[in-house]
């Protein structure tokens, strides 16, 4: 039994399972807060907001501090002599306090909703087998005392029982099926007698109810309960019972089986990868100020909502002309239910109607959801289908809020759709969307203009009431003037707020003078429709401004710095800042985050078109060069920090006006790449659709180092695939050669070794035609890395020692000697020929520090300690293992440390001291867990393996 109780009232057990008091109900939902993340950081604004809530109290920090105190206490009290093969730690769990907020250092096996889910995920790993899933999931629902989280008061734990009971109810299904199918069906029937009487309306349960009385001999009364199911949807719902329902309703009354011919999804479905941990995501965008009026659409979404809490999951759609308030009304919406929704909340802009035409594809949107959802980078597969697959399986069994914004069809949206009971869609678009209408029975709403009274409205709740109600007049033409369109509304009154001094019957008038020369607001495509609104805003820019805003029209990612903007325009950046900010004040702008600028899609329209008819064609080349440039060359000042000693191109020089960002740290470097990754990204595939094939293949390659260090090889992939088709396509050989290089690292790190290898052979082709040794000797040095973790360090001691060859022969001066012995020492290890690698390597240490490699030092050090370590040298292989350590350190190369920190557990290990691996594995997974890393699951599997007591 675990120690830590949360499904049903909160309890702790200390030696020989005695009660420990777990304090006050205050007390406890703290307690409560921190198990519920047992092992992981939760930083103190979540529990704040887990705890309080709304109602935070003025020393809410010291009272925190008073509970965890309290808390420390009452762990303490928990340790003590165990009992053997019940996985509990000898020592007491420690609640420990960082820079990451809080973590309750105690193993999720001791807490049972952490159990309860350990179990239910060993029954769906069993295969086929029915038998096999009986015992866990039995263990599973035992767990189960009542209401979870009793006696702890709040939204948050309200929130979370909703979700526990989802769990657990599908964890009933599953083991009903399981028993049902290996003929054991009477033993279900009470406990889903129990669940049915609580919740009535949840199909499912009422199903298997069915089943097991059928399957019992009992199908009188199988029969009578699927008339007091129909009953009971009738009069509350107004509807009928659903297919699966009926169709086992009619295998009773022909006395067939209705046992499924294959076990439930809930029992069986594995994803595709595995999510570290149950994240829950809460993207939706700040909601806009002064939100009035459609009180029809909302509760025409809060009456699809209704049923879809214990049905399919829904989709509702919102579509109407660009502008009428699509997003603010789904937004709104959403923040209204998103309590009703604990696992989460997803958004994504599709930018289905967008000037640039990148919609953002399916593919992309579930890269983000997914990597929002606990998957990290190198987990998410690169095929569609299994990516759809993975989403789903993840959204199974949770209740999650997806809006997807601006999309352009129904085929863009299908595979973002939830397909689990509980999740519910919001879909807006320009698009009517008959499709998703026809197919997937999603519910319609049209959107229209303002009603007058509406439109009124918001301008009392943007302009006060006085103002509005001293003007009737001038209210009533800015109203008809907007055509009551909510975006061309919102736009008026900004300007007028921002004067507050002015009569509304001067913004009237400059509306009514502005009509002349500006298509009507009732007619046409929304970019005509907007651009009065637009235009006004827009000639009241100062000229420096107005010609940042006409550039930005060519940025083509999703936001833009201010640096970035900087060099678009040729400016200083502390120029460049203050236009911005003008910019923002006359909401042609929006700051999301600091120093971060977008677009809306319109006003990116609008730019777009004053671009075309103000600026001349050259300046706009100059204007895209610039910023291309910029961007390589400050990612070039990257190359450093992450891959030194690698080689890096000649770049020709920016225009005096452009400065590229300069980095003092690996951690800065790495905090600039990680804002800037989309429209790097961007930039290269902008760059290889305007034909500047140098600065795509040479902007992909200086992204390297990056993309491994934080793992994003899809972003690698797709870059390096990009430049070399741009290369290709211009005849440009070098970048050629340098683009398959760099698609086959990409793959490499997938552990599409195969491929890799292929593309490392074609790149060392080109480079012997093009006489580039340097790039030829780097490709077959990649290619024994290849070959090496392909499992053939054989042929990777072959070229890497090819490589020395030529490096030695041809360039001394190239500064990567060193980086080869290592290699092929590491190569040596591997083919257990450990005196060759330990030369191998001690000759590599004087010559990496002589290049000033110290990535390549530590990755040195770090092997020769893994020799060491197989040689039963314990004190020297601890020892190199703690200098690699150090070098990581000082370079912030925090996958190094964790990497190491591993291998020195597993010294420690061996060497039967136990504490010191256990601490040294868990340094190693603070950092992995930081960098969202893969490895993380399987030393967190070893970790738990030494922290289980043996047995007697």
């Amino acid at each position: 039994m675990p120690d830590f109780l949360l499904l049903g009232t909160i309890e702790l057990r200390g030696p020989g399972r005695t009660a420990v008091d777990p304090g006050p109900p205050r007390q406890r939902t703290v307690l409560s807060a921190l198990l519920v993340d047992a092992g992981r950081w939760v930083p103190a604004e979540t529990l704040i907001d887990r705890v309080w809530g709304e109602e935070v109290p003025a020393r809410v920090r010291a009272s925190l501090y008073t509970y965890v105190s309290r808390i420390r206490r009452a762990l303490a009290t928990t340790a003590g002599p165990l009992p053997a093969g019940d996985g509990i730690l000898a020592d007491a769990p420690r609640l420990r306090r960082g820079r990451g907020g809080y973590l309750l250092d105690v193993a999720p096996g001791r807490v049972d909703v952490h159990l309860f889910q350990d179990l239910v995920d060993r029954a769906r790993s069993t295969g086929g087998s029915d038998a096999g899933r009986v015992a866990p999931l039995t263990e599973a629902i035992g767990l189960w005392r009542g209401e979870p989280l009793a006696g702890v008061p709040g939204a948050w734990a309200e929130r979370t029982r909703r979700s526990w009971e989802q769990r657990y109810i599908e964890a009933v299904l599953a083991w009903a099926d399981a028993e049902a199918r290996t003929g054991n069906a009477t033993a279900v029937i009470g406990r889903l007698t129990g669940l049915v009487a609580e919740h009535p309306l949840v199909e499912p349960l009422t199903v298997a109810l069915m089943r097991a009385l059928h399957v019992s001999g009992r199908a009188s009364e199988s029969l009578t309960r699927y008339a007091a199911l129909r009953e009971r949807l009738a009069e509350e719902l107004g509807t009928d019972p659903a297919a699966e329902t009926q169709r086992v309703y009619q295998a009773i009354l022909r006395g067939e089986s209705v046992l499924p011919a294959t076990a439930t999804a809930t029992a069986t479905a594995a994803p595709v990868a595995v999510a570290t941990g149950r994240a829950v995501p809460a993207q939706l965008p700040l909601e806009a100020r002064g939100f009035t009026g459609r009180q029809r659409e909302l509760a025409g979404l809060d009456a699809v909502l209704a049923p879809a809490a214990e049905g399919p999951a829904a989709v509702s759609a919102l579509s109407g002309t660009a502008g009428v308030g699509k997003t603010a009304l789904a937004v709104h919406w959403a923040h209204r239910v998103a309590d009703r929704f604990p696992d989460g909340q997803l958004h994504v802009n599709l930018r289905g109607f967008g000037p640039s035409g990148t919609a953002v594809t399916p593919d992309e949107a579930l890269r983000g959801f997914l990597e929002a959802l606990g998957v990290p980078a190198q987990g998410v597969p690169a095929d569609l289908q299994a990516r759809v697959g993975l989403y789903r399986s993840l959204l199974a069994g949770r209740r999650v809020l997806v809006v997807l914004d601006n999309a352009c069809d129904a085929d863009q949206v299908r595979p973002l759709l939830p397909g689990s009971p509980g999740c519910f869609a919001v879909v807006t678009s320009r698009d009517r969307l008959t499709g998703l209408v026809a197919a997937e029975g999603a519910h319609l709403h049209v959107l229209d203009l303002l009603t007058r009274l509406e439109a009124q409205d918001l301008l009392v709740t943007r302009l006060g009431e006085d103002r509005v109600a001293a003007e009737p007049e001038a209210v009533e033409e800015i109203v008809t003037r907007c055509a009551r369109l909510p975006l061309a509304l919102a736009i008026t009154t900004a300007r007028a707020a921002a004067q507050p001094g002015f009569p509304l019957s001067a913004v009237a008038g400059e509306l009514r003078a502005s009509q002349g020369s500006l298509d009507a607001f009732d007619g046409g495509d929304l970019s005509t429709d907007a651009r009065a609104v637009f235009s006004w805003s827009y000639q009241s820019l100062s000229a420096p401004s107005a010609r940042l805003f006409r550039l930005l029209g060519l940025h083509t990612g999703p936001d833009i710095s201010v640096p970035a903007a900087a060099a678009l325009a040729g400016l200083e950046p502390r120029r460049a800042h203050g236009l911005l900010a003008e910019l923002t004040r006359a909401h042609l702008l929006m700051e999301h985050a600091p120093g971060r600028y977008g677009l809306h899609d319109l006003l990116r329209v609008y730019a777009t078109e004053r671009l075309s008819a103000e600026e001349p064609a050259q300046e706009r080349e100059h204007a895209v060069g610039r910023l291309l440039m910029w961007y390589l060359h400050t990612t070039d000042a990257t190359c450093p920090h992450f891959t030194p000693g690698r080689q890096r191109f000649p770049l020709n020089p920016l225009p005096a006006s452009c400065r590229p960002l300069d980095f003092g740290s690996c951690e800065q470097a790495v905090t600039w790449c990680e804002s800037e990754r989309s429209n790097l990204v961007a930039a290269v595939h902008h760059a290889a659709a305007t034909g500047r094939t140098a600065i795509a293949w040479r902007l992909a390659a200086s992204l390297w180092g990056f993309f491994y260090l934080r793992s994003y090889l899809h972003d690698w992939l797709d870059t390096a695939q990009c430049a070399l088709s741009a290369a290709r396509l211009s005849h440009d050989r070098a970048g050629e050669a340098r683009s398959i290089s760099d698609v086959a690292c990409a793959l490499a790190e997938m552990h599409r070794y195969e491929e890799a290898i292929e593309h490392f052979r074609e790149a060392m082709a080109i480079n012997r035609t093009l006489g580039d040794t340097h790039s030829l000797a780097e490709a077959m040095t990649n290619l024994g890395y290849a070959y090496r973790h392909h499992g053939r360090p054989d042929r990777s001691v072959e070229y890497c020692r090819r490589a020395l060859a030529i490096y030695r022969v041809h360039g001394r001066d190239w500064g990567r000697e060193g980086n080869l012995w290592a290699n092929l020492g590491d190569s040596y290890e591997r083919l257990d020929r450990f005196d060759d690698a330990v030369a191998c390597l001690r000759r590599a240490l004087p010559v990496l520090r002589t290049e000033g490699d110290r990535w390549g030092e530590g990755f040195a050090l770090d092997v020769l300690g893994t020799v060491y370590r197989r040689l039963r040298q314990h004190d020297v292989a601890v020892e190199n293992y703690h200098r690699a350590i150090r070098t990581h350190a000082e370079i912030g190369n925090r996958f190094g440390q964790a990497h190491t920190l591993g291998n020195l557990g597993t010294a420690y290990l061996e060497n039967t001291e136990e504490g010191k691996a256990r601490e040294s594995w868990r340094q190693a997974l603070d950092i992995l867990g930081d960098l969202d890393h893969p490895e993380a699951a399987e030393l967190r599997s070893k970790l738990n393996a030494i922290t289980r007591p043996r047995p007697a």
